[in-house]
């Protein structure tokens, strides 16, 4: 894009928040938008203030958490999230724990469509929440779809913040666990998020064979009764959710 001088503020902006999806540096960002240092600079800092960007502590910028929590709502009112819903339903009425489907949303994923379980209790998830990668059984089953090189170039730009006492922080451990997922079918997530939840997730595919997501089933620890072919049962349902996004 060029002529800087020609375009509004709101194209500036737009362009900046496009050029983020792909690049962090600012002299990337100037690069893939056309616009001077200076200028995307300036709209950096504003959408910092806005929480549309966040500096990622190495002199680059990331995606803010304002831009996943619009993301999350616009998502649930997408087909998406409806076109999944029956067979989320059939996989929440077969287990009675909470169902939850996510979406990839650059390092993190978001959740689109949750159903609660049948316990008397609610879990803190919620629908345009996002949530780590490396320690929730949607993220871990996400990343173990991916080769190791990628998850590597991940850990570089997220590190692998403890959320519990549980957390994997070690990024050997975490390819080491990635393994396991991949041999298995299916992640899972035992108290490493939240304390007292513990979840089984597996990877959702589109038309391309490319991860875009997972679907979970969580519960309390203490509440944790569950089918025997539980992992089974979100397998199944992971790849109904894949044929309905065009998986093969």
């Amino acid at each position: 894009m060029s002529g800087d001088a020609s375009l509004s503020a709101a194209e500036k902006t737009l362009s900046v928040l496009e050029a983020l999806a792909e690049h962090s540096r600012i002299a990337d960002i100037a690069d893939a938008s056309g616009l001077p240092k200076p200028t995307v600079h300036r709209i950096l800092q504003t959408l910092v203030q806005r929480g549309f960007a966040r500096a990622d502590g190495r002199g680059g910028y990331v995606g803010g958490p304002r831009i996943l929590s619009l993301a999350g709502r616009f998502l649930q009112r997408l087909d998406v999230a409806e076109h999944v819903r029956p067979t989320l339903r059939d996989l929440h009425e077969r287990t009675g724990w909470t169902v939850h489907f996510a979406l990839l949303s650059g390092d993190e994923a978001v959740y689109v469509a949750k159903l609660e379980g049948a316990r008397p209790y609610h879990l803190a998830s919620r629908v345009g929440m996002s949530l780590r990668l490396h320690c929730t059984s949607i993220g871990k089953a996400v990343l173990a779809a991916l080769p190791d090189h990628e998850v590597r170039a991940l850990v570089r730009r997220t590190g692998l913040p403890a959320r519990t006492g549980r957390t994997i922080t070690d990024e050997d451990a975490l390819l080491t666990e990635l393994a396991a997922v991949r041999e298995r079918g299916y992640a899972e997530d035992h108290e490493e998020n939240e304390d007292g939840v513990r979840a089984i997730g597996a990877a959702v595919f589109n038309h391309t064979g490319e991860v875009v997501g997972a679907v979970s089933a969580a519960s309390l620890v203490d509440f944790a009764e569950a089918p025997r072919d539980l992992p089974a049962l979100v397998v199944g349902a992971a790849g109904e959710v894949s044929r309905a996004l065009g998986a093969d």
